[in-house]
């Protein structure tokens, strides 16, 4: 691979990118159909936030096994997207399989409101991995968030959270800010129907900047710090020397709480960024990952703050407080959750997730270097992002300045094109128990192909 200048040649990208999508029109003919023809799906997607194709429509999927998926058009992907975390154990691992299919057909039930045995070893696990000794269950992230900020606000008597700018903490309305061009916080564009001005319920401030979270925690009026130990959605940030510790030491001194949502970050190792670290969060959230696909999230907290919560007369934790859910907790997603840590995400299976990601890392950064290419990449445990900025970026606002949607999307077609499947949201490679040394090195041969194409 010879080097060359680093330059891009931005009339070149707009015909490949015209030229791919083409390419991915022919090659997907039923996924196209299905898109088109679809009459009664709003945004003609079961979400709409599946319309974020590269290619133009999305692809349908037919079969997901391992770290393999098969489109309806019968063309198999080598899949580094992990439903954007959510299959991190790979596509329907045995383990997990058994325990759903055991729990349902010996007649165990699907929900009952009744506690089963396998909670308590989840929890206890859980407890192994974070350190915080109590947990309760939730169905996604965003839920396990939100009873989380309630149970904050309840323990402080604050109004606010706050959060990092262009965090993602699922759809939880207080994190839908960001820092604006004046410093102060502003609802990020886009947010659909908020039930109030976000800064009324929330305060923000950039990661990676001590000195604007202390401005905002002098208020006094911030009941929790929500946050990502490090952040994800908009391209992997991560941490400077320094800089968690001083958020727990900004915590204490203002008395607010620290939650650390670990639902993407869970790629760090078997506990997270929080293990991985040495973090003490008072509480803590995670989802998507941990039951193996199967719908699932937790929530943990200290002993002092459980105990403060079961000695509140006022608190209704029972019934209709705001905390819980009718399916939180089911056998079906408890028997999951049980699975997937105790035979798949174990504390072995992650090792070698992250020496596959070590090697996935140090081959984008061959090509680009080889290029002469101003990017960058980034590698949080068994998750890498490469970005179209270098250095990389410090905070979320930087982060969000360095997307490029027609680069991205050329990348994404060309990689899915020849068999390859990345976040559709961002440039992210997660490896899985189930993904080898020859799926990363296939992605190396195909993306040093699309650069080479690209740069002149």
């Amino acid at each position: 691979m010879a080097v060359a200048s680093g330059v891009m040649d931005r009339s070149r990208l707009g015909s490949l990118l015209e030229r791919e999508r083409a390419s991915y029109r022919d090659e997907h003919p039923r996924s196209f159909e299905a898109y088109t023809g679809s009459r009664h799906l709003f945004g003609r997607r079961p979400m709409t936030w599946m319309n974020k194709s590269a290619g133009g429509f999305p692809l349908y999927g037919a079969k997901a096994h391992g770290a393999r998926v098969e489109d309806i058009d019968g063309r198999v992907l080598i899949d580094f997207c992990l439903g954007d975390t959510g299959a991190m154990a790979g596509h329907s691992p045995e383990p997990m399989v058994n325990a759903v299919v055991a729990q349902i057909s010996r007649q165990g039930g699907v929900t009952t409101m009744m506690p089963t045995v396998d909670a308590d070893w989840v929890a206890a696990e859980l407890s192994r991995r974070f350190g915080l000794p109590f947990w309760s269950f939730a169905l996604t992230a965003t839920d396990a968030n939100r009873w989380a900020i309630r149970l904050a606000r309840a323990i402080t008597g604050r109004p606010k959270i706050l959060v990092n700018s262009y965090c993602y903490h699922g759809t939880v309305d207080e994190s839908l800010i960001v820092v604006g061009p004046d410093g102060r916080g502003v609802s990020r564009e886009g947010n659909i129907g908020a039930p109030t001005d976000v800064t009324i319920t929330s305060r923000v401030a950039e990661y990676n900047d001590l000195e604007g979270l202390e401005r905002e925690l002098a208020h006094r009026d911030v009941a929790a710090v929500l946050m990502e130990p490090a952040l994800t959605n908009m391209g992997i940030v991560l941490p400077q020397d320094g800089y968690l510790a001083g958020v727990r030491a900004l915590t204490a001194k203002y008395g607010t709480l620290l939650i650390n949502d670990e639902t993407h970050t869970f790629s760090a190792g078997p506990g997270g960024c929080t293990l991985a670290w040495g973090l003490a969060p008072d509480l803590l959230t995670i989802g998507k990952a941990i039951a193996g696909g199967i719908p699932a999230a937790a929530y943990g907290l200290s002993g002092e703050l459980a105990h403060h919560l079961e000695n509140r007369s006022d608190l209704d934790m029972v019934d209709v407080g705001g905390v819980g859910g009718t399916l939180s907790g089911n056998p079906v997603s408890v028997a999951a959750m049980r699975a997937t840590l105790e035979h798949v995400l174990t504390d072995e299976a992650f090792e070698r997730m992250i020496e596959l990601a070590g090697r996935f890392t140090a081959g984008v950064q061959h090509v680009i270097d080889s290029y002469g290419l101003p990017w960058s990449v980034s590698q949080l445990g068994a998750r890498t992002e490469y970005r179209f900025t270098s250095p990389p970026p410090l905070n979320g606002t930087e982060s969000h300045a360095a997307t490029d949607a027609e680069l991205e999307d050329y990348l994404h077609v060309y990689l899915a094109n020849r068999g390859i499947l990345i976040t559709p949201f961002h440039n992210m490679a997660l490896m899985s128990p189930a993904t080898t040394a020859d799926d990363v090195d296939r992605h190396h041969d195909v993306f040093g192909e699309a650069v080479d194409e690209l740069v002149s």
